[in-house]
């Protein structure tokens, strides 16, 4: 979709709009039988049966560069989903000029028609475009029908409009005034372009990062991973049948060196969301201070990193449901969740029942096509990803004990069995180092070292994601809550620390696992503001003195 018209403030709108109240996007089960699951399946095999090509968008426009690279699925690596194109230097600085040329009037946009777009486009998600966006995460980041519905569909909708609802309570926070003065706050777009940086494992990773400071009046360039190009080419179609006019996101797949090295040095940055790994995040944390006094104004760095996320459980704890939580948390979507499960905590004491119960689990667990939908499990992302984390469990065999799992095999997709490591070593690099895959590594304790075991995890990992502690014993929640209250910027109790969900609990991590400006949240759209205070004056004055200076 094509915008030809140019649009300006709506002054002749008398009235004033209320933004409707957002709801949280019912799951979709897909169970036998549903609508929902024969909808699903055939566009499956549609999206399946073709091979798109993917250009460049800047400014509106479509470019092919001729350098290219596939979209596969990871659980069936010959099959090619799609072909992008790689931007050029010369086109990462032309998204740039069209970001800072749409600038000027979409940060001009009353606000409520610039949320008329992100609200129309959730409606498009929830209606017309779920299936295609679902089915794009599924086939090219093989996320099962559940695991796509919950962040392709759900979570982005609730994105686009829980953020609409939390900038209509940021802008009506306004200062005090009397009948003499009228003090204003106004909440102006940053200066500049935002740099969009989003991840593989997450489709409303890649929704929310470029929207969010659109919403609030930025213009932006987006750089996609390039191992879920397939479902962000889609959202970029979304964003544009939407509304979203030309310019405000450009659509810059490629090289994240070539594009972060273009843009980065640009002084019209004026922002960075990122998701993505710790090393990448300070690598550019530092581009960016080393170049602070070339930025026209200081850059807003905000980033969510991953994490090392720990279960700990009590002797209290109800080892059935510990057992679950530490299968689902740790291996649904094959680990590759910023907050997913990798290490565990568990007392001597329940240790035998609560292993026990996960190898039955993991022996029990399907891994497959994720058109199956019989599968719990697909494949890791790629074949960086398969070396890396079939690369732990080699060192586990040698250095820990594998308990269940550990088979790996990529003839077909990239895939690795759940695994359940046991060491008793606490420093050992499993508990420390972030795998991003199908790994979890136990550590038990003795029942009586509780209170040394809280500081063994809080001083273990430089991460500070997400953790969860599992316990019946009142007092032992308490203590755990107090000790690990730095260690987790989403901490869960009696539950997995995975799956949060916008306007339940806004996500985010600090220490090594970023900025914590949680998504999802009305923190989050502060970073992508710039106020401005305004003080009009009814009565100004008409003497320079004043009365104390009056003679006696």
């Amino acid at each position: 979709m094509r915008y030809t018209r140019r649009m300006t403030s709506r002054a002749s709108f008398s009235g004033h709009r209320r933004i409707p109240p957002p709801t949280n996007e019912p799951i979709r089960s897909y169970a036998p039988g549903t609508p929902e699951r024969a909808s699903l399946k055939a566009r499956l095999a549609a999206m399946a049966g073709e091979q798109i090509e993917i250009p460049v968008v800047i400014g509106g426009r479509h470019f092919r560069t001729g350098p290219t690279a596939p979209s596969v699925m990871p659980h069936d690596h010959r099959h090619v989903l799609a072909t992008y194109h790689r931007a050029t230097p010369e086109l990462v600085s032309q998204a740039v000029d069209a970001a800072l040329a749409a600038h000027k009037e979409w940060s001009a946009w009353p606000f409520e028609d610039r949320a008329a777009v992100l609200l129309k486009a959730a409606e498009l998600l929830t209606t017309s475009w779920r299936d295609t966006i679902n089915g794009a995460t599924m086939l090219g980041q093989s996320k099962t029908a559940f695991q796509a519905e919950i962040d392709s569909a759900c979570e982005i909708i609730d994105f686009w409009r829980f953020n609409v609802h939390y900038a209509e309570e940021l802008l009506a926070e306004q200062p005090l005034s009397d009948h003499t003065l009228w003090n204003q706050v106004e909440y102006r777009a940053l200066e500049g372009f935002v740099y969009a940086v989003t991840p593989f494992n997450f489709t409303s990773i890649a929704a929310n990062l470029p929207t969010a400071p659109a919403l609030m009046g930025n213009t932006v360039v987006w750089k996609p991973a390039s191992s879920a190009m397939f479902s962000a080419y889609y959202l970029m179609q979304l964003f544009e049948e939407a509304g979203v006019p030309p310019g405000v996101i450009n659509f810059v797949p490629g090289d994240a060196a070539t594009i972060s090295n273009a843009l980065l040095a640009r002084p019209e940055l004026a922002g960075v969301h990122f998701t993505g790994s710790t090393e990448v995040f300070q690598g550019m944390w530092k581009t960016i201070g080393a170049s602070v006094d070339r930025y026209r104004s200081y850059p807003r760095v905000v980033g969510e990193t991953g994490g090392k996320d720990f279960i700990v459980a009590h002797s209290s704890a109800d080892p059935v449901a510990l057992a679950v939580a530490i299968a689902r948390g740790g291996y649904e979507f094959q680990g590759q969740k910023c907050s997913a499960v990798s290490r565990v905590y568990i007392p001597r004491s329940l240790w035998s029942d609560v292993r026990d119960r996960l190898v039955g689990i993991i022996d029990d667990i399907a891994m497959g096509d994720v058109r199956d939908f019989r599968n719990f499990m697909g494949a890791v992302i790629d074949e960086r990803a398969f070396r890396k984390i079939s690369g732990y469990i080699e060192d586990a065999r040698k250095n820990a004990t594998i308990v269940a799992g550990g088979d790996c095999e990529a003839t077909t997709g990239y895939f690795i069995r759940p695994t359940l490591i046991e060491t008793t070593d606490p420093a050992y690099r499993t508990l420390r180092e972030e795998i991003f895959g199908p790994v979890v590594t136990a550590y038990v304790y003795d029942d009586a070292r509780w209170t040394e075991t809280l500081g063994l995890i809080d001083r273990t990992s430089p991460y500070a994601l997400t953790g969860a502690v599992f316990a019946a014993d009142r007092r032992a929640i308490a203590e755990a809550q107090s000790a690990l209250r730095y260690a987790a910027g989403n901490f869960y109790i009696n539950d997995k620390p995975t799956g949060a969900v916008v306007g339940q609990q806004p996500f985010g991590g600090a220490r090594a696992s970023g900025t914590n400006d949680k998504a999802g949240s009305k923190l989050n759209l502060v970073r992508w503001v710039s106020a401005r205070t305004v003080k009009e004056n009814f009565n100004p004055p008409q003497d320079y003195r004043y009365p104390f200076m009056g003679a006696e």
